[in-house]
This record gives structure tokens, C-alpha cells and sequence, in this order.
């Protein structure tokens, strides 16, 4: 009996090599490259681009004024937060891929949406790949979702999932997850790059040419990122990422990529006993509650998506030895080290013999440079041991000359400072609203040094 060829494929790219290489030829990415069985039986129907067909129907070219466009029409989830980060709701033959760490959420949150869609006149379908559909309906029941009427099919061969799809035709079907279906097309195994590639694209097509909106659950890497081929977060309209500690209550669904609405949307919830729940006020969770002010805290404002959220920075400066460590979460590291500079440079703060840990409260990630004023003030206080007043806060992004630039939507920023009680801001200039808003004392300044002035002259 013959060996089987092998070959192997680049998990980032997709790309093919006779050989094991320690850089792949096409995408220069390293340690990328898994052995795998050569397909030559399924290799005319994978590139005979049959796979793509109905994603774009044929159309005489047209000017862009000529086109009808409308609204697409969403429909409701029943879970306020998973609309919020989908841009309204679900799109009919849309295909959303989730993606999260193990045991954090994803299956509950979809079993939870599907439940909801059910009950609300709309035919459902939860396709289990990992599971079986005893373990499916235990997890429905300990979730409280009696007598719950969602269609389970516990299959992991494609071409029953689509014949299941086709019979049916559900206005939503859950893929759980992409990497466990294969398609008797390739005899590469489950979860290889070939067969996760081919799986969403025939899954793709069929939620365009029927209208059945497809959520695919997607493993991740040890490093966080989507595992298989970079071309399965091309094909979908929607990547959501799930984020959040196991060991903590709260789950972050933040948005990658929507072709229906805005992107690093994110949706905030809290894991129960009965499942995960939307939080109303996400910006409670990420203030620590301080009977008084404490030095090395400074709220901030932070835009995600569409929404302002108060996020609290924390800093402790402390005598360090002849290596000063500098250490961030939540914030870049590299960028802490940039804005330790310009305080020493242009107002007049020295930290470089000392240790430097800056933290944003509630594990959030902050990735806008609008924190930069937040994280000076908070580097600041700590290292004099005085505290921000009481109700402070700040945003606004620094310069490498001292310069405080302003920060995108400062408007409604500030008005949502002031409605969870906040009284002072100080703000870049260009942020300084033209009308005052009640009971908030503003304070536009236009370089560090102002700022640190300022601030002095609170205490």
C-alpha cells in the first residue's frame, strides 16, 4: 500500500509547501506550517471556485447614484447587548463568526439567543459539533430555558448540516463550532486549515443564496487570535471576540469587523447561574468604589464603538532599584514609556529611578490615545501622595511636545461624566464645550504643564 502524499499548509495564510519550513514561502510568517494530507480526489471542486458562488450575484455595472439602496432589515435577538454589538440586531443571511477563549461563554450566550428567537415565532437551529444533544438540553435546563423549543442537530459532516439547513430553512442556525465540521469533499481531517476554509465557505453560500443567518463558533489559538486561516474572518460580515477573565463574572463581546454596522462595538455582561446578563451601567464595574479619594486615581472616558464608558486608571510609583521596571495592563506598554518622557520633559516630573505600574480597572483594554492626560494625572498623584478631588476627571491625548490634543466625540464624553455625578473634568481645549453643562466644572487646557497647574490648584 502506497504512503499518502503529504503536504504542509500555513495556518495564517493558507498557503502550501511540499515540505516543513521554518517560514512560510508566501506570507513570511514563522512556525505556521502544519502537515497535512495531500487532497487530490476534492482538489478540482476546492478550486474550481464553485465554493464562492452566490456570494455576489451577477449585475450590469452601474453608477453608484443608480444603485436602490435600503436599510437592512435586522432582527431583534432578544439580548440588548449581543444588538448592540451586532448593529441593531441580526441580518437575514448574515454570517457572524465568535470567537473566545474555552469556557468562557460563547455556547451559553448563543443557546440564550436561539431561546429567545424561538420564543418569539422564529425557527431556530443549534448544530453541535462537541456536544451532544443530552448535554445540550442539560445546559438549557440549568440555564432555566424550560420547555425550550430550539431544533438541535448534533452532527459534525457538512453536507447533513446543509441538507438539515435546507429542509428546515430556520431564520438563524448556530454552527458550535466551525473547527469540529469536515465535508467528505477533502480527507484532511477536522479543524485542518483546508477543511475549516472549505467548511465556511460552502456555509457561507448557502446563508446567502437561502437568507438563514449562520453564527459560526470559532476555536482560538494559545495566543488569542481566531484558529484556522486568516481568509474565514474575509468571508464572514460579522467577527465578534469574546473577552474576560473565566475567574471573573464579566465577559466583554467586543466587534472586529461588521459590513452592517460599527466596528469595537462592544457589549457588556455579567455571568449568573442563570447564564449571562446584559449590564445596564457597564461603567460601575470598571470604577472601584473609594469611600474617599486615594492618590494614583484618575477617571476616565473612554469611547468604545458607540458608547462612552468611565473607566477608572490606577498608578503606583514606588522607589525602584538601578532597573526601574515599568508595567502596564490594559493600556500599551510602550506608550507609558513615551508619556514617562514627556512628563519629565515638559512638566517637570522625574520617574526615572523609580518603578512605574499603571492598571485600568476591570480588565478592560484601552487601546485609544485619549487615556494619555488620565495616565499622567494618575502617574502624578501617586508619586506626590495626593489625591485627585473628589468627582475628577480627564481624557485627551498628549504629544511628544507637550501638546494636549483633543479627543474624538469630547461632547458625549462629558455629558456622561456629568450624568453619573461627575463635577470636574479637565479637557484639551478643542474638547470645551460651548455651553456649559450642569454641574460640571470644565478646565480646557492645551499643554501638560497647564494641566498639572490645574490640577495643583484643586487640591
Amino acid at each position: 500500500m502506497s504512503k499518502e502524499k503529504s503536504i504542509y499548509i500555513c495556518s495564517e495564510c493558507g498557503g502550501t509547501s511540499p515540505k516543513w519550513l521554518g517560514k512560510c514561502p508566501q506570507c513570511g510568517a514563522w512556525n505556521t506550517l502544519v502537515e497535512s494530507v495531500a487532497d487530490v480526489g476534492g482538489a478540482k471542486h476546492r478550486y474550481s471556485g464553485t465554493q464562492y458562488a452566490g456570494l455576489a450575484l451577477a449585475q450590469a455595472v452601474a453608477p453608484l447614484s443608480a444603485i436602490e439602496a435600503t436599510e437592512v432589515a435586522r432582527t431583534a435577538s432578544g439580548i440588548e447587548e449581543l444588538d448592540r454589538v451586532l448593529g441593531g440586531g441580526i441580518v437575514e443571511g448574515g454570517v457572524v463568526l465568535i470567537g473566545g477563549d474555552p469556557g468562557i461563554g460563547k455556547s451559553t450566550l448563543l443557546l440564550q439567543a436561539l431561546d429567545a428567537l424561538q420564543r418569539a415565532g422564529l425557527p431556530t437551529l443549534y448544530v453541535t459539533g462537541e456536544e451532544s444533544g443530552a448535554q445540550v438540553a442539560l445546559r438549557s435546563r440549568r440555564l432555566g430555558l424550560d420547555h425550550s423549543q430550539v431544533n438541535v442537530l448534533a452532527e459534525i459532516q457538512l453536507e447533513k448540516i446543509l441538507a438539515t439547513i435546507e429542509a428546515t430553512q430556520p431564520a438563524v442556525a448556530v454552527i458550535d463550532s466551525i473547527q469540529t465540521v469536515y465535508s467528505d469533499q477533502l480527507t484532511s481531517a477536522p479543524g485542518s486549515v483546508a477543511q475549516v476554509r472549505e467548511c465556511a465557505a460552502h456555509l457561507t453560500r448557502a446563508a446567502k443564496s437561502s437568507g438563514v443567518a449562520i453564527v459560526l463558533v470559532g476555536h482560538v489559538t494559545k495566543e488569542g487570535a481566531l484558529a484556522g486561516p486568516r481568509v474565514l474572518e474575509h468571508m464572514v460580515d460579522t467577527v465578534l471576540y469574546f473577552e474576560g477573565d473565566t475567574h471573573s463574572q464579566f465577559r466583554l463581546v467586543r466587534a472586529i469587523k461588521n459590513r452592517f454596522g460599527a466596528v469595537n462595538e462592544i457589549g457588556v455582561f455579567a455571568m449568573t447561574e442563570k447564564g449571562l446578563k446584559g449590564v445596564t451601567n457597564p461603567s460601575a464595574i470598571f470604577l472601584s468604589q473609594h469611600s474617599e479619594p486615594v492618590p494614583g486615581s484618575c477617571v476616565l472616558v473612554t469611547l468604545e464603538g458607540t458608547r462612552p464608558l468611565l473607566v477608572e486608571i490606577q498608578a503606583l510609583v514606588d522607589g525602584g532599584g538601578p532597573n526601574p521596571r515599568r508595567l502596564s495592563v490594559g493600556l500599551e506598554r510602550d506608550r507609558l514609556a513615551m508619556l514617562l518622557a514627556v512628563l519629565h520633559r515638559h512638566a517637570g516630573v522625574a520617574c526615572a529611578d523609580q518603578d512605574v505600574f499603571v492598571n485600568a480597572v476591570g480588565g478592560v483594554r484601552i487601546s485609544e490615545p485619549a487615556a494619555d492626560l488620565a495616565v499622567m494625572l494618575a502617574i502624578t498623584s501617586s508619586l506626590r501622595g495626593r489625591a485627585l478631588p473628589q468627582g475628577f476627571i480627564a481624557f485627551g491625548e498628549v504629544g511628544l511636545a507637550g501638546e494636549v490634543r483633543p479627543a474624538p466625540r469630547g461632547q458625549e464624553r462629558l455629558k456622561e461624566a456629568a450624568k453619573l455625578g461627575f463635577r470636574v473634568a479637565v479637557v484639551p481645549r478643542a474638547n470645551a464645550p460651548k455651553k456649559p453643562i450642569e454641574g460640571l466644572a470644565i478646565h480646557p487646557v492645551e499643554r501638560v504643564e497647564e494641566a498639572m497647574a490645574v490640577v495643583r490648584g484643586l487640591d
